[in-house]
Formats: C-alpha cells, sequence, structure tokens
C-alpha cells in the first residue's frame, strides 16, 4: 500500500486519515509518525511531501520523504509566512540570484528541468506567484532577462554563497519598496471611502423626505381647485339670456 502525505516537518500528528488507512492494515501508528518526523526534521516550518510504503503482509513501512514545494524553500528563504495576495501591486520579498539558485539545485532531483537553468526559471516562475522581487526587479522580468543572458556566470558556477553585504542591500532596496507599497495603498483607500461618502450624500439630496408633498404635485392640485370657480359666471349668465328671449 503507498500512502502520500504533505506534512509539517518534524510536527506531524496523530489524525483520522492515517489511522483509517493504517489501523486495518495492523502497523503501528506512533511508530510510523515518529518515523516520519525523524525524517522530516530538518525542514520545521515547511510543508513537506512524504510517500508511506506499507506492507500488510509483513506489517513494515518504509518513509520516503521529498523536498518541500518550491514555494516553501522560497518562504524559508525570505522568512515569510506567506506570500503577497496582491502579486502586481504588493511584494512579499526580495530575493538574491544566489538564493535562487539554492532553491534550484535542493529541486532539481523533483523537478522536469533538463538543465539548472531551466529550475531556476521554474523558481523564478513561483517568485511571480508569492510576489517576491529578485535583485530588485519584478520576477517575471529577470525570467525574460535570464533568457537574454544575465546572471550567466552565476548560473553555470552553481554560485549559491550569498554575503552579507549584498543581502543588506536586497533588504534595504525592499524596505523602500514597501514604504511606497504602503503610501499608494493608503491613498487608494483614502479615495475610495471618499468616494462612498460622496455617493452617500448625493444620495440622501436627491431623496425626498417621508411626508413631503413635490412642488409639481402641489402645483397641479392647486391648479385642479381653481377651474370651478372660474367657471361659476358662465353658469350665473345663462338664465338671464333665457329670460330676456321670453320677455321678446
Amino acid at each position: 500500500m503507498n500512502i502520500k502525505l504533505l506534512v509539517e516537518g518534524g510536527e506531524m500528528k496523530p489524525g483520522p486519515t492515517l489511522s483509517q488507512k493504517l489501523g486495518p492494515a495492523g502497523i503501528n501508528i506512533s511508530q510510523v509518525i515518529q518515523k516520519i518526523n525523524d525524517s522530516t526534521k530538518n525542514f520545521p516550518g515547511m510543508k513537506v511531501p512524504v510517500e508511506l510504503n506499507v506492507d500488510s503482509s509483513t506489517k513494515t513501512f518504509e518513509v520516503k520523504v521529498f523536498s518541500p514545494p518550491v514555494s516553501e524553500l522560497l518562504k524559508k528563504e525570505l522568512g515569510l509566512e506567506k506570500g503577497s495576495g496582491l502579486q502586481k501591486k504588493q511584494y512579499a520579498g526580495n530575493i538574491s540570484i544566489e538564493q535562487i539558485i539554492s532553491v534550484a539545485k535542493t529541486k532539481m532531483p523533483n523537478l522536469l528541468c533538463k538543465d539548472l537553468k531551466s529550475a531556476v526559471k521554474t523558481v523564478i516562475g513561483t517568485c511571480v506567484s508569492l510576489g517576491v522581487l529578485v535583485e530588485n526587479e519584478p520576477a517575471s522580468l529577470v525570467g525574460v532577462q535570464i533568457d537574454e543572458g544575465k546572471f550567466a556566470k552565476e548560473i553555470s558556477s552553481e554560485k549559491t554563497d550569498l554575503s552579507q553585504e549584498k543581502k543588506s542591500k536586497l533588504q534595504e532596496h525592499f524596505n523602500k519598496v514597501r514604504e511606497e507599497q504602503e503610501k499608494v495603498i493608503k491613498q487608494e483607500q483614502a479615495a475610495k471611502e471618499a468616494a462612498e461618502a460622496a455617493a452617500a450624500a448625493a444620495t440622501a439630496t436627491t431623496t425626498p423626505a417621508t411626508g413631503a408633498v413635490p412642488t409639481a404635485a402641489a402645483g397641479t392640485a392647486v391648479a385642479a381647485a381653481t377651474t370651478p370657480v372660474a367657471a361659476a359666471p358662465a353658469a350665473k349668465e345663462a338664465p338671464k339670456k333665457e329670460e330676456a328671449k321670453k320677455k321678446k
């Protein structure tokens, strides 16, 4: 029996899914969890793919651990809990090409890539999804630049060493980007609130108060009331004309 799991590195706990699958096979679940946690303890705080091969006839099992998803490795490199939910408007971090190459090398055995350059581009594609800058640039732009030959030296030499000086400069640039992002977000929020307030005020102005009589309707009522008064003199003159005819 083959079971595929995605577990928290070194922190797997008992659950109904595993119990339902292993219980009937007579496998000791506590031993399985302990083995998985020992095998994934080097990936703390990350989701780790695990494959569990169980032989129900001998009641033995084998744990096979795969490297965490690219997104998890990138978040670990940057110390992020999650990526940006607004990739086109807000960035979550700024990563170096050395860190990208390191992640690409880690994932290379699990990626359908013919060489390291292709693996690097795959990792950069995940940076786009997470909203992460690469060397101070949007990740989508860096992917194009790599096709044009940028970072060829770093990739060919498989450079993964990142100096503290460069790391600090990348962080400094990102801090400025984040400040600008926050300003834009505040401006957009203020504009939205102003538009909503203006719309509410306009609605209040055009809606008549309860019980009020519209001006046009009032004018119509007055005109209608005065019409019989204007017709009254003609009604009085009619009998006088009839009397004059009889006298003649």
